[in-house]
């Protein structure tokens, strides 16, 4: 197809129903909801193409991400096509806005800064609607020595040993710009536990699983199976450590996406 026209459109999402991002024969995927929806809304007349910012795991979730649209056809009413747009994608997949940008623009290349969060509780058995956006510990866990693991993870280090299927090409010397564990105050509603926790992580990109091991990891410090000095061995230049635990993914979500060339 003749791609002349380019658009950004920011997306939210709950990721509890889907295998992931990417279209997989015979399984539910947010790509494929999308293009669905997107077929329907221009009456399989017009040709497009979609690409991701970034492609999230099977039940992982996102509060504001983006995909481009590529169209040989101008879209020429924005709000007019959001709303049809929002009015036949599931309801657990919602636009929030969309702008046109240039023939230079590049998604994932221009995509600057990521922002994920880990929400989580412990020491308890939570309601079940708590499944799709939270991940219960069941084990209480040292919530203080958790906040200061989290902290060692700032910076730049290796972090081959948090990332799965591990490649000779792989990139994971990563820089991780904050790393942060806090009480959850983003997300409430009214059959979550008394307390529960955040685990914010920013950088300009992670490795396949990196923040559930990151996560996975302080969980087991948390439990005092391991040491604040552990990780910092973990994290060095010629650790060869495996990290062996990776949270589920439920309580990840993708939570901000800032690109360097749009507003």
């Amino acid at each position: 197809m003749n791609q002349n026209f380019f658009y950004l459109i920011k997306i939210q999402y709950l990721g509890f129903r889907y295998h992931g991002w990417q279209k997989q024969p015979n399984l539910r995927t947010l790509h494929l909801a999308i293009d669905k929806t997107l077929n329907f809304v221009f009456d399989k007349t017009k040709k497009f193409k979609t690409l991701a910012v970034g492609r999230t795991d099977a039940m992982v979730s996102a509060n504001n991400t983006a995909f481009e649209l590529f169209m040989e056809e101008p879209i020429l009413d924005f709000d007019a096509f959001l709303e049809q747009f929002n009015y036949y994608l599931p309801q657990d997949v919602r636009a929030l806005s969309m702008q046109e940008v240039d023939k230079g623009f590049n998604v994932i290349h221009d995509a600057k800064m990521k922002e994920y969060v880990y929400v989580f509780a412990h020491g308890q058995k939570s309601h079940p609607f708590c499944a799709s956006l939270m991940t219960t510990f069941r084990d209480a866990l040292d919530i203080e020595l958790m906040t200061k693991g989290a902290k060692l993870f700032e910076g730049t280090h290796n972090f081959k040993g948090y990332c799965s299927n591990i490649s000779e090409n792989g990139l994971y010397t990563r820089a991780v710009a904050s790393c942060n564990l806090t009480e959850n105050e983003m997300i409430s509603a009214s059959f979550f536990p008394k307390q529960s926790y955040l685990l914010t992580v920013r950088g300009e990109g992670f490795g396949y699983n990196q923040i559930r091991t990151m996560m996975g990891t302080l969980v087991k410090l948390g439990k005092n199976q391991i040491t604040l000095d552990y990780i910092v061995e973990s994290l060095q230049p010629e650790s060869t450590e495996v990290m062996n635990y990776i949270a589920p993914a439920s309580g990840l979500i993708l939570n901000t996406v800032e690109f360097e060339s749009v507003e």
